[in-house]
């Protein structure tokens, strides 16, 4: 079986990243909102921090899944051999 081109990989894990993005910042929006309604009195502070926290998240997660990716199919170049003393 062929192996998966590197672009079409990418670009799996591109919309994969995007996804996980707009789940966490929904998803710290979200529970920001429940924080400021229950504990802040109506606040827009703890919804904006969790919407940070959300994005930081996805982020993070994105960079090591596609660096990953990249240091994984980089070609192999050549090794230089030490020169004796």
């Amino acid at each position: 079986m062929a192996g998966t081109w590197t672009e079409d990989e990418i670009g799996r894990k591109w919309d994969r990243c995007f996804t996980d993005a707009v789940l966490k910042l929904g998803g710290g929006v979200f529970l920001g909102s429940v924080f400021s309604l229950l504990f802040f009195r109506r606040k827009k502070w703890p919804i904006i921090t969790g919407g940070g926290f959300g994005l930081g998240m996805a982020y993070s997660n994105c960079e090591k899944d596609i660096n990953a990716t990249l240091i994984q199919n980089r070609p192999q170049g050549r090794k230089c051999e030490e020169k004796k003393k």
